[in-house]
């Protein structure tokens, strides 16, 4: 039995969904785990461990689009925080007498481990931009950089990369493999079918969308738009996982942002995924290049009338080239995080 110190990025949902999932595995272990996290983690982990409120790295935002200098000068106007976050955790990894250390793209844990010399490990998305040889959209160099940086800052020097992806990509380093996706149980017991409306899905509101879809020969069911109700074509709903996980299950196909647990759950259920990134987020616009590429799905970042018609129209070459996709349940990234866990602890 090893003591952990888990430390999970609380921004969005993504971050503490996948990390729920290998902190019950863990805990279905025997091992002993402390959470650290902020906002979103907080709830999302409360109820399986002990989660210790930290201060968090945040990105920032303007008209809905992410500005990565502002992200960094931020960040570091915030480094008093932050260090006095990691002499909490080096503390709390003194008194429970922590063996290891896993982060989620949680920088503080990571820090406070290597200061203590522990064993980190690393799971999540974004290190496949550093670590592994992969194409870029040419278009958004300054962006690709800017991520890196960000990247490289969050989690370095770790003794070991668990890099979650959709696709393969050769690796850089010997302490770097990708592993597949982390999905929450109800997927690995799913049955999709494809005879529901397009399901959409944005982060914050598009009133343009909206025009825009109602124009479209089809039906569609709509979240992230604060309303509720039948509108012409489009029936709007508002967040449940529930009533979400029901619609993603028998949707035909995807309209939605492009960020990393809703494009694999698409793709795991069979679901062809339309990407319109948030705007300036390279994370989301290497997904949708990536799920392009791939030929899951499509990637546009202005929709249109035609581009929607057009990626409607192409849903059975969609659905055929997904018939190939990987799926694979949480046990093989389980199986090799127990055997680093044995090797390092």
């Amino acid at each position: 039995m090893a003591r952990i110190l888990y430390g999970v990025n609380g921004e969005g949902a993504g971050h503490s969904t996948r990390s729920r999932e290998v902190i019950l595995h863990l805990l279905a272990q025997g091992h002993e785990v402390v959470a650290a996290s902020f906002d979103r983690g907080l709830g999302n982990l409360s109820d399986i461990c002990e989660v210790r409120e930290i201060h968090g790295f945040r990105f920032t935002y303007v008209n809905n689009q992410v500005r990565y200098n502002r992200t960094l000068a931020k960040n570091l106007f915030q480094a008093r925080k932050a260090t006095r976050a990691i002499k909490e955790l080096t503390r709390l990894i003194d008194e429970r007498g922590i063996d290891l250390v896993i982060t989620d793209f949680e920088p503080l844990s990571c820090r406070a481990g290597r200061r203590r010399k522990l064993p980190v490990i690393s799971i999540d998305n974004q290190h496949i931009l550093t670590h592994f040889k992969v194409a870029l959209p040419k278009h958004y160099r300054r962006d690709a950089t800017a991520a890196k940086l960000v990247t490289r800052l969050m989690t370095p020097y770790a003794t070991h990369y668990l890099v979650t992806s959709f696709f393969d990509a050769p690796g850089k380093r010997a302490n770097s493999e990708i592993v597949p996706p982390i999905l929450r149980g109800q997927f690995h017991q799913a049955r999709p079918t494809w005879d529901g409306p397009i399901l959409v899905y944005v982060t914050s509101p598009a009133p343009q969308l909206i025009r825009l879809l109602a124009q479209v020969r089809a039906e569609f069911v709509a979240y992230g738009f604060d309303r509720e109700g039948q509108e012409g074509n489009i029936l709007f709903k508002k967040p449940g996982f529930e009533t979400f996980f029901a619609d993603l299950l028998r949707c035909r196909a995807v309209i939605a942002n492009a960020g990393f647990s809703l494009v694999t759950e698409a793709l795991y259920l069979g679901k062809p995924h339309l990407a319109v990134p948030v705007r300036n987020q390279f994370e989301q616009i290497f997904n949708a290049f990536w799920l392009e590429r791939t030929g899951y799905g499509a990637f546009w970042e202005e929709l249109t009338k035609e581009k929607v018609e057009s990626f409607l129209y192409n849903l059975p070459a969609f659905r055929e080239k997904l018939a190939g996709y990987k799926r694979q349940s949480n046990q093989e990234l389980f199986a090799r995080l127990d055997e680093l866990i044995a090797e390092n602890a």
